[in-house]
């Protein structure tokens, strides 16, 4: 990651343990940041800054984006957290789900692709609007899209994350466009990233979202070799008895709250309740190096306690 030509730039362990930090202490903002490492003594000896050492303009996160900071980096730092954290995690038993991340664009700027809206965009009531006919001029790639019934719709991103249901550690996640199919989709691919190299078949549980006919079918399809899948019964549901007799069923049901647990410390502490990047190569940047952050910092307690006690029954 270190650049080959031109004068030097700031080392890019200093960069990624800035962000940690940001995430960690909960800092709004980059300018915050660089303010905060200046006169901040423990700030500086995490980055690997000196007392004297001069401390960078906070335009250098953003010139590092494209070269630095990309999901293919993220991905890697996630990588290595996990392998850190492997005795710590089920290999077998896991939770997945999607969490609706609201985009770093407002609904003024979701305009028609032919340009056929008239005024400033701020009166659009009475308006039909879609993502088929729309799309925001500030972040193209947000979708117009809402949670559940009942509730408004935001430009969003969906964040997906998949958690083992030992100790709550997220063992892989994503971001995707935000639409009705991208998180059965996201989980597929997930799951068959885990499932890869392996003999004996994982177990996942969700919630109901993931009871559909396409998602169960192609579990079923699937079972010998990949994943079996164990969704929240409710009526009609389409899940037989061969997955819901399971002991292990309910048992994968009491556990899903673990990743909620692990969305409400992104959201709360982290930087993911509202972005403030655009774009989905960006924003799936920010999601995975925050799910690492998440990991880091449940290790130390998981570290500290005695062995009998992490050893929590799965599904």
């Amino acid at each position: 990651m270190y650049s080959d030509y031109g004068r030097p730039s700031i080392a890019p362990e200093y960069i990624l343990r800035a962000l940690l930090l940001q995430v960690f202490y909960s800092v709004r903002s980059e300018r915050l940041l660089v303010e905060q490492i200046d006169y901040n003594l423990l700030f500086r000896w995490f980055v690997g800054l000196g007392m004297d050492d001069a401390v960078w303009n906070h335009a250098v996160f953003s010139k590092n984006r494209d070269r630095l900071l990309t999901s293919d980096v993220a991905q890697h730092f996630f990588a290595e957290v996990n392998k850190q954290a492997k005795r710590y995690m089920s290999d077998e038993h896991f939770t997945v789900d999607g969490t609706l991340i609201q985009a770093w664009a407002s609904q003024k700027s979701f305009r028609s692709k032919d340009g056929s809206d008239d005024g400033d965009g701020a009166n659009f009531h009475g308006q039909k609007r879609s993502n088929k006919t729309h799309e925001s001029t500030t972040d193209a790639d947000a979708r117009l899209y809402k949670k559940s019934y009942g509730k408004e719709s935001k430009l969003s991103y969906l964040g997906h994350a998949l958690v083992e249901n030992r100790n709550g550690l997220i063992a892989a996640a994503m971001v995707t466009h935000a639409d009705g199919y991208a998180e059965r989709d996201a989980a597929l691919l997930m799951l068959a990233e885990r499932q890869e190299g392996r003999s004996r078949r994982i177990t996942v549980g969700a919630d109901k979202a993931y009871d559909t006919k396409d998602f169960v079918r192609h579990g079923a399809r699937v079972e010998r070799d990949a994943a079996r899948y164990q969704e929240r019964q409710r009526p009609h549901s389409n899940l037989d008895r061969r997955t819901t007799r399971q002991p292990g069923y309910a048992v994968s049901l009491s556990r899903r709250w673990l990743i909620e647990k692990g969305f409400g410390w992104l959201k709360q502490t982290g930087p993911l309740r509202q972005v403030k990047l655009r774009g989905l190569d960006k924003v799936d940047w920010l999601f995975v190096f925050s799910c690492a952050a998440h990991n880091l910092i449940r290790l130390p307690r998981l570290m500290t306690q005695p062995p009998e006690m992490l050893q929590e029954k799965c599904a």
